[in-house]
């Protein structure tokens, strides 16, 4: 028991130090960003991006006040795999790793809007390194 309280408490102090760390350069460091030629999904993705999702993960997924960027070391397929962007966008999400506040559900989205936003996200950030 006490393991597991103290597996815990690390998580929750190595999330909070990581959180407060990505975001004190979180937005400085993603000024400029590489766009690639996209292919015909992620052209369709970056459509379905802008509708549902750029309003707080800023245009081209480099994040705002109100969202973290997706074209971010943190949000790349390594560390989040494409079902995290599924669950996130289908059920939200409780903040964990940012100060943004809680991520709602995203109202009205689709499976297949989904896969192509994940599609954009990963040629971006393949783009610039992620």
């Amino acid at each position: 028991m006490i393991v597991v309280l103290a597996a815990v408490w690390w998580l929750n102090a190595s999330s909070d130090r990581t959180a407060e760390e990505d975001n004190a350069s979180i937005i400085s460091e993603q000024k400029s960003i590489i766009i690639p030629d996209f292919t015909q999904s992620a052209l369709a993705g970056e459509i379905a991006f802008n509708g549902s999702c750029a309003v707080c993960h800023g245009t081209n997924a480099v994040g705002t006040e109100q969202g973290p960027p997706l074209i971010h070391k943190f949000y790349g397929p390594r560390r989040h795999a494409d079902y995290a962007f599924v669950i996130a966008a289908k059920s939200g999400v409780r903040a964990h790793h940012w100060r943004f506040g809680n991520m709602p559900p995203v109202e009205g989205i689709t499976d297949d809007k989904i896969q192509l936003i994940i599609t954009y996200i990963r040629e971006i950030q393949a783009a610039n390194g992620i």
